[in-house]
């Protein structure tokens, strides 16, 4: 009976053993192969940082402005290797120092207050301080920014800085440029003011020729008439006998000539009040061109615009006024026939290909505003250029027939008045409104 139970125990005993093994072997397996796992994890992890850390060191290396990475007790962790190279320190050798070491004695008062401000507001700080530099000192604009770590507690700052000298460099060479970009704009809106002006220059020409060459050919009858009568008072002053001063008045003609210097006369005193009508619309014309705020006519201002550069045409092209008889409004005269003269040789230069063209100016009072129209039977304004028709240099003309500026400048006119220049909505031909404000007093 004893031996029946000592052999079940030892094979009980020993398939325990067998069992317990295989378990004890399983859990080794399962450790081998998370320890493995694990290798295989902090191995990329650790590549990860090497790269990482070798991207760190190739910016500090190759970062031209001054970089320096400070702890919260403001000693020197990293530096850039520009640092290095202006102060001709090892960046091993800095590492540890303390950052206000780094800049001139009077500025490290301005560089601690500057970290305490940026560690405070949690928003970066710029100063201006000096670098002790292996040849002196070196400005610089100094960026102090906060470093937090995963807490969102300040655990450092980050110091970025340029050269004051390559900046204020850049902003010179900003500030010549800006120069020579107004000086180029200044030119061109003179080059447009020119052709405004030889557009008013052909048309001075054409109406001052016809009265003046009116004047010079009544000038030359005046002098053959004077030369005709001084023949006969010659002959009275001699005492020539009655007989011999009638036949000699009959052979002069001279009562008829008298009739015709009369008409002469009054030719030359005709050409010569045209002329004077002309002088006064250009007199007219340059002084109100001045700058000079006054209450002015605006539909008689336009009407003189117009005529002016229609005078300067010899295209048929018919043009007619209607709505307001006159509306006032306050600015500057000169400026607004300028704008007027751009519209009217818009629309002669959009009906070239026209055989009926047609322009007609319009002018209407609208919520406060006294509205100017300029409308003509073209083509129009095709949709995709109505967006940009008032952008500066934008034309539609061949080149050398325009600069581009003239609606553009004339915009900014319009809006310097108070009012505004716009494209009508879309309609046969093409048609611009200038508004301007009436007086809000009606005196």
């Amino acid at each position: 009976m004893a031996d029946e139970i000592t052999t079940g125990l030892v094979a009980e005993t020993a398939e325990f053993s067998d069992a317990a093994w295989s378990d004890v072997l399983s859990a080794v397996d399962r450790t081998y192969t998370e320890l493995v796992g694990y290798q295989e994890r902090l191995e990329r992890q650790n590549a990860e940082l090497e790269k990482m850390r070798s991207f760190l060191a190739s910016i500090l290396a190759s970062v031209s402005d001054v970089l320096v990475v400070v702890s919260r007790h403001g000693d020197i962790e990293k530096v850039s290797q520009s640092v290095a190279t202006m102060t001709g320190r090892d960046r091993a050798t800095l590492a540890g120092q303390t950052v206000v070491g780094l800049f001139a004695q009077a500025d490290r008062a301005a560089l601690i207050e500057g970290m305490q401000r940026a560690a405070v507001n949690r928003a970066p700080e710029t100063i201006e301080i000096a670098l002790n530099a292996k040849d002196g000192t070196s400005p610089l604009e100094l960026s102090i920014s906060p470093r937090l770590d995963e807490r969102g507690r300040v655990s450092g700052h980050v110091l970025t800085g340029r050269p004051l000298g390559e900046l204020r460099q850049a902003y010179a060479d900003l500030a010549h440029s800006h120069d020579e970009l107004k000086a180029a704009q200044t030119l061109l809106v003179r080059n447009e003011k020119l052709a405004s002006l030889g557009r008013l220059l052909a048309g001075v020409a054409h109406e001052l020729n016809n009265p003046i060459s009116f004047v010079y050919a009544n000038v030359h009858a005046l002098e053959r008439y004077a030369a005709k009568l001084e023949n006969y008072f010659d002959k009275v002053q001699a005492g020539a006998p009655r007989a011999d001063l009638v036949k000699l008045r009959e052979e002069l003609r001279l009562d008829r000539e008298i009739g015709n210097m009369r008409e002469a006369v009054a030719g030359a005193r005709d050409g010569a009040e045209r002329v004077r009508d002309i002088v006064e619309d250009l007199r007219r014309l340059s002084s109100e061109g001045t700058g000079e705020v006054i209450a002015f006519d605006l539909v008689e201002t336009a009407s003189v615009a117009a005529s002016w550069v229609l005078r300067g045409t010899k295209r048929d092209v018919q043009v007619t006024f209607s709505g307001e008889s006159n509306l006032i409004v306050e600015g500057r005269p000169g400026h607004i026939q300028q704008v007027v003269m751009n519209l009217v040789q818009n629309a002669l230069d959009a009906l070239e290909t026209e055989e009926q063209g047609h322009i007609e100016l319009s002018a209407a009072r609208a919520g406060g505003f006294a509205v100017l129209s300029v409308a003509d039977n073209g083509p129009g304004v095709p949709e995709p250029l109505r967006q940009s028709i008032f952008d500066p240099f934008f034309t539609t003309k061949a080149v050398g027939k325009g600069t581009g500026l003239g609606l553009s400048i004339s915009h900014k006119i319009a809006q310097e008045h108070g009012g505004d220049l716009r494209l009508c909505p879309e309609q046969d031909g093409t048609c611009f409104q200038i508004a301007l404000p009436l007086p809000k007093d009606p005196a």
